[in-house]
């Protein structure tokens, strides 16, 4: 059962949604990792529906595999020299000469403090598309890119 306090921080709150780190396992102590929103953690179990032989009124549902989704990453555009710039660019502009690098990934959840109070980690993380939002001329907003990863699965360790 659920503890409802264990979701609780040290200081008696529910954790903030707006202070995370995100670190790669090729860019870990780099200043590359500030991202305006994480999405796209989640974990599923997809099921197949298999009828009881003989019994008309059972059906049971069965766990098949584990699936997950991509993992979204949002920031203001970094400049050419980024090493996660450096990685999407080696993957999407390579034309597939060098096999893909797949790194880890983790994601974590930070107290007042800046101690990680949640975290998560993502095995094999590897760009699956590289976007640029629109621009506009009314707008008044940074210039932002978008970054989705697939992942073999993921693990939450705090």
């Amino acid at each position: 059962m659920l503890d409802p306090l264990s979701l609780l921080t040290s200081d008696g709150y529910q954790p903030s949604a707006f202070y995370f780190k995100v670190m790669f396992g090729a860019t870990l102590g780099l200043a590359d990792t500030s991202f305006k929103e994480v999405s796209g953690i989640s974990a599923e179990l997809e099921t197949e529906t298999v009828v009881e032989g003989g019994e008309n009124r059972y059906v049971h549902t069965l766990p098949t595999h584990y699936k997950t989704r991509s993992l979204q990453l949002k920031r203001g555009i970094a400049p050419m020299t980024s090493p996660l710039v450096l990685w999407c660019r080696s993957v999407f502009e390579g034309d597939f000469v060098l096999p893909i690098l797949a790194q880890p990934l983790v994601v974590c959840l930070m107290n007042a403090d800046g101690l990680p109070i949640r975290s998560w980690s993502f095995a094999n993380a590897y760009p699956l598309k590289w976007e640029v939002e629109g621009f506009g001329s009314e707008k008044n907003e940074v210039a932002i890119e978008n970054i989705t990863l697939s992942y073999n699965y993921s693990n939450r360790l705090t």
